[in-house]
């Protein structure tokens, strides 16, 4: 789904052929033509900024597979707190041991809700029925923030892993965020998002794995990295 209308896509193409052309030739370009370059993009840009809604909750997806898809959503979830939003968070996969995000966020408890409500790995627990169950449980709960006005934003950690291994249907996660409140926001991490889904948000974004430690280097997961 997409609102682009072809006058953004077209000053998102001039953008891009603007930043193109000076990092193809800042070396050769006289303080001048630097100039005329740069006021140019600014010029687009800002009619590009004055084309644009002032605002609307957003569907966010952070898939791929590679590293930073929470630490990512994270990242908003701090801006959020900044802001004085309040947050929620509910943890689809990991919950057999406590995050170390839980206890930073404890500092604005007041702002903020934190449910792990996993299991650990699929690999780890070996019941289906049972990860069904809880990732079912925290379906339930991630609904109860979604529609929940009081909170801007809700993320959904490893809901993706969850759908791809069946344990929730996108049909079902699908009518949920058809329900939230226009303003609020909800991010979805997790590898290999569903394709409905993708489609369906606002703002998508593919980790790549290039190198890891652990598939390369057989380093284990180090606190303050991966946890």
């Amino acid at each position: 789904m997409t609102s682009d209308t072809p006058e953004a896509l077209e000053s998102d193409k001039e953008i891009e052929r603007l930043i193109d052309e000076i990092m193809a030739s800042t070396q050769n370009l006289s303080d001048e033509q630097y100039r005329t370059k740069m006021q140019r993009r600014k010029e687009v840009q800002e009619r590009r900024i004055s084309q644009a809604v002032p605002e609307k909750g957003l569907i966010i997806v952070n898939t791929g597979n590679g590293k930073g898809k929470t630490t990512a959503a994270l990242g908003m979830v701090l801006r959020s707190l900044g802001h004085g939003y309040k947050v929620a968070i509910v943890q689809f996969i990991k919950g057999a041991w406590e995050p170390s995000e839980k206890s930073v966020f404890s500092y604005w408890e007041d702002q903020i809700e934190f449910h792990a409500m996993g299991e650990g790995f699929t690999w780890d627990t070996q019941d289906r029925d049972r990860d069904i169950d809880k990732a079912q449980a925290a379906w339930e709960k991630s609904l109860e923030f979604i529609l929940d006005p009081q909170y801007q934003l809700v993320l959904l950690d490893e809901i993706n892993i969850a759908l791809k291994m069946g344990y929730l249907s996108i049909d079902q996660v699908l009518a949920g965020l058809a329900r939230k409140p226009v303003s609020k926001h909800v991010i979805l991490t997790g590898r290999g998002a569903p394709a409905a889904l993708i489609e369906r948000a606002d703002l998508v974004t593919e980790m790549t794995l290039i190198k890891h430690p652990f598939r390369d280097q057989n380093v284990k997961a180090q606190p303050g990295i991966e946890y």
